[in-house]
């Protein structure tokens, strides 16, 4: 069985309240992001952070009380300093200095760090601080992105918005990767970072004053997910084309398909297999036996029943009344089994 991606938790409730500040700083001192924290709750001081290795990057979610973070010279020299952080803030408002520049961040922006320039940065808490703050962070070598540390000097400690275009993009990856991380699979972890990788640069790229410097090969990839992205989200849109595609991220219908020629598919194909993959797992799924078979197909796109059970009986080499038959009668016997595990009596 594949292992799932290998991740690490650091909670600070599991130690004695006096402690609980000490086991978050030890946590600090492994990580290129030192600092010099001080807190009002440095007493009980309960907080959680989890690390998922990705590759080349690393993410840690976390969770804490409000603090205020310095990271100095003397600092820089006690740590690994050729990192980039990506902070997202998901509850609370976070304030970033560096190099002369500051952002304000409230949930759903960005900020972007250097590791090997002076920072400081508070996280403060909803309802006068006494609510936790949260965020998603980012720890990302020097060489893993396209773009010299020259051009991205003055993005450091600015804001930038996770709740549109390729901004939107990144932050649900990071939301969804950190929050499921057991949905992954170990083998997966370079293709996932190269995934998160081309969003951070194509995002970063915005921002400057010309996205020239992205790479081509950057550029498109995260064209794709964008593209794919939208597909994702307008399955049951019978009137998904080419044309509605291509209009809605301002390339023509031909770009479109030179996309997805790289991929060896074609954008029709594409939409095929994600309509298929919707139905199959609905046709699987128990809560939704009363549904019927042309109700499922019609809510991911497909208009005509015996097109769909054509396109169905291809790609999986059964009908869906017989796909269906055999993933729910398994469910039944796998839950009767459960059902006789959990009444038997326990001593």
């Amino acid at each position: 069985m594949d292992r799932t991606l290998n991740r690490q938790i650091v909670d600070t409730a599991h130690a004695p309240p006096r402690d609980r500040f000490g086991v978050w700083l030890d946590m600090l001192t492994d990580t290129p992001a030192l600092m010099r924290v001080r807190t009002e709750q440095a007493d009980d001081f309960v907080a959680r952070a989890e690390f998922l290795e990705l590759g080349p990057i690393q993410l840690v979610r976390h969770r804490y009380p409000s603090l205020h973070g310095i990271r100095t010279r003397k600092l820089i020299q006690r740590s690994d300093a050729d990192y980039y952080l990506l902070a997202l803030t998901l509850t609370g408002t976070g304030i970033a200095d560096q190099d002369g520049q500051r952002g304000i961040c409230r949930p759903g922006d960005f900020t972007f760090y250097d590791c090997a320039r002076p920072q400081e940065l508070s996280h403060h808490g909803d309802d006068n601080g006494r609510e936790p703050v949260s965020s998603i962070v980012a720890i990302v070598p020097y060489d893993a992105l396209p773009l010299p540390n020259r051009r991205l000097a003055p993005l450091f400690a600015g804001r930038m918005s996770g709740t549109e275009g390729v901004g939107a993009l990144l932050a649900n990856y990071l939301i969804q990767l950190t929050g499921h991380p057991e949905q992954y699979h170990a083998v997966d972890a370079e293709r996932l970072a190269g995934v998160g990788l081309d969003l951070l640069s194509t995002m970063l790229g915005r921002h400057l004053v010309s996205a020239d410097e992205v790479p081509t090969e950057v550029r498109r990839r995260a064209l794709l997910t964008q593209v794919r992205s939208f597909i994702g989200q307008h399955l049951g849109d019978t009137t998904l084309s080419p044309q509605l595609i291509a209009d809605a991220h301002h390339i023509s219908v031909r770009s479109l398909h030179r996309l997805f020629e790289a991929e060896e598919s074609t954008v029709a194909a594409y939409i095929r297999d994600q309509r298929l993959d919707r139905c199959r797992r609905d046709l699987a799924d128990p809560a939704l036996r009363d549904l019927t078979i042309q109700l499922i197909a019609g809510r991911w796109g497909f208009r005509d029943k015996a097109h769909f059970s054509r396109a169905f009986r291809a790609a999986h080499e059964q009908t869906p009344q017989a796909y269906r038959a055999q993933h729910l009668e398994r469910a039944r016997i796998v839950n009767t089994a459960a059902s006789v595990v959990n009444s038997q009596p326990t001593y």
